[in-house]
């Protein structure tokens, strides 16, 4: 990945959203935490507050790194790969909010979790929803593909997930998938819509959720 496209984003959120939602989905008990793509450290610094839990971060932007040194215990620039400099057998949990469609391939950066997680640790992964509403709507009645700063279609995705692909991924890694829940859901409204429902049925239903969180552990 060309790291300059992250030192490019224009989105103002991009690196700070706090992702508040994400914390109901952490073990009630944790100590020690791995925040892949933490970006400018918001999040990390929201469980320390919330839970008085050590924090790790590794993110691959600059300006993610930089603002996440002065909320984390630790920011890590570059990669998380096996090189990066993190303990063993360590964390209690280790959350991608949305990054781990930035990686090419993201079963190597599952499998190198098994020996960084704690016994009984979790994983904690929001995906986009390549299925949702909207990014449905835009490729069927727009007739389009059209990347952008940030979203479904962030140019810097690599990999797109369905419910169903994602909960996929994590069983052929060698995880069993405690949860996976949709949030960030449509609002739901106009005659298509109920249309759309009324026809199809448990066929759209995955469609309302802009993200899914999968909760896995080995």
């Amino acid at each position: 990945m060309d790291t300059d496209l992250y030192e490019s984003k224009t989105c103002a959120t991009y690196f700070s959203d706090p992702r508040k939602e994400m914390l109901a989905f952490l073990p009630q008990q944790c100590a020690r935490l791995l925040d892949v793509g933490c970006g400018g450290g918001h999040f990390g610094a929201l469980v320390k507050a919330e839970k008085g839990t050590e924090v790790w971060g590794v993110d691959l932007s600059i300006r993610g790194i930089d603002s996440a040194k002065g909320k984390l215990d630790h920011a890590i620039l570059g990669e998380f790969s096996p090189a990066t400099p993190l303990p063993d057998g360590y964390f209690d949990a280790i959350t991608f909010n949305d990054s781990l469609e930035h990686f090419a391939d993201p079963k190597p950066a599952l499998e190198l979790c098994k020996s960084k997680l704690a016994p009984g640790g979790r994983i904690i992964c929001s995906l986009p929803n390549v299925r949702y509403i909207d990014n449905i709507l835009h490729l069927l009645v727009d007739m389009d593909w059209q990347y952008c700063d940030a979203g479904i279609l962030d140019y810097t995705h690599l990999r797109f997930f369905t419910k169903k692909s994602m909960e996929r991924l994590f069983i052929e890694a060698g995880y069993k998938v405690e949860s996976i829940t949709g949030i960030r859901p449509h609002y739901w409204t106009g005659k298509k819509i109920f249309l759309l429902r009324l026809l199809f049925g448990k066929y759209v239903a995955d469609m309302k959720y802009l993200n899914y969180v999968v909760v896995a552990t080995l």
